[in-house]
């Protein structure tokens, strides 16, 4: 199976002011490989993006990885509590 928490990490680090405060969950559900994206609060809106445009060009990206078998990659976006 691809790292996808590696690609994730490689497209979001050049993105935050602080990209020693990333962390990526992976958990797994039936359906989905979860991928809990955990940013530091002054980068969450770096990350996200005006209307969403960058948070949803990391999710395709991330979504078109081809895996094995039939669960799919979700990507849910959220900020460190400081």
């Amino acid at each position: 199976m691809p790292d996808i928490s590696e690609l994730i990490l490689a497209m979001v680090e050049p993105l935050v002011a602080h990209p020693e405060d990333i962390t990526i969950d992976i958990s797994e559900s039936r359906d989905f490989m979860e991928y809990s994206l955990q940013v530091h609060p002054d980068d969450i809106g770096r990350v996200i993006g005006k209307q969403g445009r960058v948070a949803r060009a990391i999710r395709t990206i991330a979504y078109s990885v081809r895996t094995k078998g039939p669960k799919r990659v979700r990507i849910n976006i959220e900020n460190n509590a400081a």
